[in-house]
């Protein structure tokens, strides 16, 4: 088992709910926007308390509202890719990458890590003169040197061309068939649904 949630609250006017038992895979929350997918991520990872119900994720427990287990964000080891990059303007893309890589052992190094994404050429960069697709790449890295136990990722082809969506797309394909990482993706379009997932949990209002 992968993903095994079954949690519920409520985030504005709505009520959040959701089950998702999953293989091993890639799993998408798939649905129109305003559903609560991004909420459910933040749930996941520890930024939003449920309610009520259970989180585990391969076999760990971190949140049981009835056993009143709460695994801190720190501890989850959550590879969070948001929709917006949220690079360190101040910091060079190599900067950025060893602020991940310096929490602990990667299942691959930075030499792999940037080899296995494409990103060589951006090491010396800043993060403003980064394309939306290369941003995004980054971004990927810097969640895979952090050492996750599984992989959040928030509409992560959003807003970018076609070239640079397939760019994602190939990396996303690479981690989830190379890596054997969990991962958890929200989309709403369903081209990127039937082509990454080995499972599809649909929200609805």
């Amino acid at each position: 088992m992968s993903f095994d949630v079954d949690i519920a609250r409520r985030v504005g006017e709505a009520e959040v709910a959701v089950r998702i038992a999953s293989e091993p895979g890639l799993t998408i929350l798939f649905g129109p926007s305003g559903v609560g997918k991004t909420s459910v991520l933040n749930m996941i990872a520890g930024l939003l308390p449920p309610a009520r119900g259970r989180i585990a994720v391969g076999g760990g427990v971190l949140f049981d509202a009835d056993a009143g287990v709460d695994v801190p964000v720190a501890q989850r080891r959550a590879g969070y890719v948001f929709q917006e990059p949220r690079l360190f303007p101040h910091m060079r893309v190599r900067a950025n990458l060893d602020y991940g890589a310096g929490r602990g052992e990667s299942r691959l190094g930075l030499d792999e890590t940037v080899s296995f994404l494409g990103i060589a050429p951006l090491l010396d960069r800043w993060p403003r003169s980064l394309s939306g697709g290369e941003a995004r790449r980054v971004a990927i890295g810097r969640a895979l040197l952090s050492r996750p136990s599984f992989l959040l990722l928030d509409e992560p082809l959003a807003s970018l061309d076609r070239a640079r969506r397939e760019e994602i797309m190939r990396a996303i394909e690479h981690i989830r068939d190379g890596l054997k990482l969990p991962i958890l993706m929200v989309t709403h379009d369903a081209e990127e649904a039937e082509r990454l997932a080995t499972q599809i949990i649909r929200m609805e209002r």
